[in-house]
């Protein structure tokens, strides 16, 4: 059974290491169709080529918190469930 989840992307620092401030695309949502958070986590960062920073902090719910790299900079991500309906993926 898959679930979809919402992931909250939001932007500590730029490519050059600098804090992000008051930038409003310095935070963005996204959807990802996982069996469980660990792999919603391991998909989105996959998919963007990026790299976790520590743990992957995971709370009840199918909640989990992320510090993510890649080539754009440092930023956090917060995963949370948006259906728990079941999601047939599509086969082509």
């Amino acid at each position: 059974m898959l679930i979809r989840f919402t992931i909250e992307q939001r932007h500590l620092t730029d490519q050059a290491g600098k804090p992000v401030r008051d930038d409003p695309a310095a935070v963005s949502f996204h959807t990802c169709d996982a069996e469980n958070v660990d792999d919603a986590v391991r998909l989105f960062v996959t998919n963007r080529h990026g790299e976790v920073i520590g743990n992957v902090l995971k709370f009840p719910g199918f909640h989990a918190v992320a510090t993510v790299r890649d080539v754009d900079g440092v930023y956090t991500l917060q995963v949370s469930p948006s259906s728990s309906q079941n999601i047939v993926p599509i086969k082509g």
